[in-house]
């Protein structure tokens, strides 16, 4: 009779109709993390897919700062043994200065100030994390800072005169803050620097946007 099989039939439909909504539970369930792991396994950071720089790992500077660090150190030192010996014939002096002093002072400076930038550039590094940039540098003060994505305003990729002698160039995050907010981050490749900037300035937007939602 037509009767004994239609309620079959029925439940055979609503088993049909209801499939749907468990394949969705289903994925919906392993794009929250509750894959093969588990849910109490850590997740990665959701970076954004166009992303091109690591994020995660702390990174150094190219070798190559070392040199424009050492150049100016080397002008430095010259300027110092120019002032000696200027002021050695320009001022009437108590005690007359020796004719090698100037190449003395200039031979200090430089030991000073190259010996700090070797030690600079041992202790420089930046790293993307999942909401901010964070940097840590300095010698004797070590300073470290982080720089939330969202309050990063502009970002700008720069070649000084030295920087482009030994193919370098540097990145600065102008956040905002305080006077003094924003942050310089030499030694980096051209092509990295500008690839910096754009991923910065992709990582900022979304984090406005994760705001203001």
């Amino acid at each position: 009779m037509d009767s004994g099989t239609r309620p079959d039939a029925a439940d055979e439909d609503a088993g049909e109709e209801d499939a749907p909504e468990a394949d969705a539970g289903a994925s919906a369930g392993v794009a929250s993390g509750g894959g093969a792991g588990g849910p109490g396994e850590p997740t990665e950071p959701r970076i954004g897919a166009e992303t091109t720089t690591p994020t995660g790992t702390m990174r150094r500077l190219h070798p190559r700062i070392r040199i424009v660090w050492l150049l100016r150190a080397a002008v430095l030192a010259a300027v110092a043994g120019g002032i000696v010996f200027g002021v050695d014939r320009a001022l009437p002096l108590p005690v007359s200065v020796p004719g090698w002093a100037p190449a003395l002072v200039a031979g200090v400076v430089f030991l000073i100030v190259g010996g700090h930038a070797l030690l600079r550039y041992r202790y420089w590094r930046f790293e993307l994390r999942e909401d901010a940039i964070y940097l840590e540098r300095g010698v004797f003060t070590r300073v470290r800072t982080v720089v939330p994505f969202v309050r990063i305003q502009h970002v700008d990729s720069r070649r000084g005169p030295l920087e482009r002698v030994v193919g370098l160039a540097s990145c600065v995050v102008y956040s905002a803050g305080s006077r003094g907010a924003d942050v310089r981050i030499p030694g980096l490749p051209p092509d990295g620097a500008d690839d910096l900037r754009e991923d910065l300035k992709r990582l900022a937007i979304g984090a406005e946007g994760e705001d203001g939602v």
